[in-house]
């Protein structure tokens, strides 16, 4: 016949021993409400004293367990709220930051003047873009090309136009007339 293993379930296998013993000595002597029934017994007369003092402390002892518990409770109970309210004054911080960029100053940038004078008599028009030459020859600083007032000028069916103010027919072809004179002007 074989022996079989025994299972020892203890969390100390190889000190089980005095873990039995410590067993046997709190059985014997029970502490808590069981202990306070057993010393009320009438295995143990006359000990209603003994009983009514370790009520009396158990009672001491729940009540500190419910104060702990409630103490620890509400102590959560307020962490809680305090991290609630951080998170929402975080969150109402960064909402009024983005609806509401921080202002920074704006300085219109500097203009040029509306007419800038130059040595040779020359001047540039800088709101209409209009450069005119110490003679009085104009020319349109987008294009480049010469400039003529769209006022004084006089289109004809033909494509020639006439510029009143300086009494100049341009032909169709580009030959330019003085038309005080009649005479064909060569550039």
């Amino acid at each position: 016949m074989a022996i079989t293993a025994i299972n020892i379930a203890s969390a100390t296998g190889t000190n089980w021993l005095k873990e039995a013993q410590q067993a046997i000595a709190d059985a014997a002597s029970p502490g808590g409400l069981l202990g306070s029934l057993q010393d009320a017994t009438a295995a143990n007369p006359g000990s209603i004293k003994t009983f009514l003092a370790k009520s009396q402390n158990n009672m001491y002892a729940f009540a500190q367990i419910s104060q702990s518990s409630q103490s620890a409770a509400g102590a959560l109970a307020a962490q809680m709220s305090d991290a609630a309210n951080q998170k929402l004054r975080a969150e109402r911080v960064a909402l009024a930051q983005k609806m509401n960029p921080q202002q920074t100053n704006y300085d219109t940038p500097a203009e040029l003047d509306p007419v800038i004078y130059f040595e040779d008599g020359g001047s540039f028009d800088t709101s209409s873009n209009i450069l005119t030459m110490a003679d009085g020859k104009q020319f349109d600083t987008t294009t480049g090309l010469p400039y003529h007032d769209p006022n004084t000028i006089i289109s004809m069916a033909n494509g020639a136009y006439l510029d009143t103010k300086n009494n100049i027919l341009t032909m169709s072809d580009g030959t330019q007339m003085d038309t005080i004179t009649g005479l064909k002007i060569t550039v």
